[in-house]
């Protein structure tokens, strides 16, 4: 159990997580939440039509990976503290790892077990969604981080780093508050969906309507701001940081945040089909990865630059 067996194991556990996500937005799109009953982790719930049967065989797939996705963080610590010194960063991303992981499970479980899934309209869905998306946002940053560390990287030090620190604490809370309200945003699709822009306007601004459908405008408001601020960010970043990673990273940024504009626009004009949810959700995991990415690369608690040659190998093997 090498530790270059590790660092890429570690690599491909976070792509393997983005595949989980995938499907668990999957699962809320195509209404399978309720696939297994109000039953975790066990999936007994009786199926008669068919329709109950793919639903079912939906819903508990993603149990199964993600049941897999805890086993493979259980043996990416235990990995980490074998191959890896005490104190060692990779021990420290690594156990923020799991302890993320089993609240992303219990806050899963939360939903099938309240019955917030499939058509339930209730506030209490909304907030356990966003909950759920901040999880899963804080869970793939400490992945990324113990593949980034396995690869010779650092963990980001926001204490003394100045203005920079400042403004990359800010583009994280400010991508994180974006996908929050896109989550919300993509719950009032799928439960109040329209035929048209128009129609769609019409349903928000209703005297009516329904606290999920006055929260759908927040997100393209939000997403402008956000992709603004973010590029102003990765700007001043870039010239105060010139190291070769944070001028890779933030190339990657703009570039996923540039797709995801478009994407998120053509999302709006064709009313939000399940297909282009999922591509708006895969490019938002990617847009998030390289920004916790570059601020570790900027914010280096041991140095401004890390250690080119070990990251280059370990993002290249990846």
């Amino acid at each position: 159990m090498t530790r270059e067996r590790f660092k890429q194991y570690a690599w491909a556990l976070l792509y393997y997580n983005l595949v989980v996500i995938f499907w668990g937005a999957y699962v809320r799109a195509s209404f399978s939440g309720d696939g297994c009953g109000a039953h975790w982790p066990l999936c007994s719930g009786e199926a008669t039509t068919i329709d109950e049967k793919i639903r079912k065989t939906v819903e508990f797939l993603h149990r199964v990976t993600s049941g897999l996705c805890l086993i493979g963080v259980i043996l990416l610590v235990i990995w980490a503290f074998k191959a890896f010194p005490v104190g060692h960063r990779v021990r420290k991303a690594a156990t923020l790892s799991i302890i993320f992981t089993f609240s992303e499970a219990l806050l899963g479980a939360a939903l099938v077990l309240f019955k917030w899934v499939a058509h339930n309209k209730s506030m209490f869905r909304a907030v356990a969604t966003s909950a759920h998306l901040a999880n899963t946002f804080t869970l793939l940053a400490f992945l990324t981080l113990t593949a980034w560390c396995a690869s010779g990287g650092y963990l980001p030090r926001f204490r003394g780093q100045g203005i920079a620190a400042k403004l990359l604490l800010g583009a994280l809370v400010g991508v994180t508050l974006l996908g929050i309200t896109g989550a919300l945003s993509a719950l009032g699709d799928m439960l109040y969906p329209s035929t048209s822009v128009i129609a769609g306007m019409k349903q928000d601004f209703a005297p009516t309507a329904s606290y999920l459908l006055k929260l759908r405008p927040l997100h393209p408001a939000v997403a402008v701001l956000v992709s603004l601020y973010v590029g102003g960010i990765a700007s001043v970043v870039g010239k105060s940081r010139p190291g070769k990673y944070v001028v890779q990273f933030k190339r990657y940024l703009m570039w996923i945040f540039t797709a995801q504009l478009v994407v998120g626009f053509v999302n709006l004009m064709i009313h939000a089909p399940v297909y282009m949810q999922l591509i708006h959700l895969v490019i938002a995991d990617a847009l998030w990865i390289s920004l916790v990415l570059l601020t570790a690369a900027a914010l280096a608690s041991e140095g401004i630059e890390v250690e080119t040659d070990k990251v280059q190998m370990g993002l290249a093997t990846a």
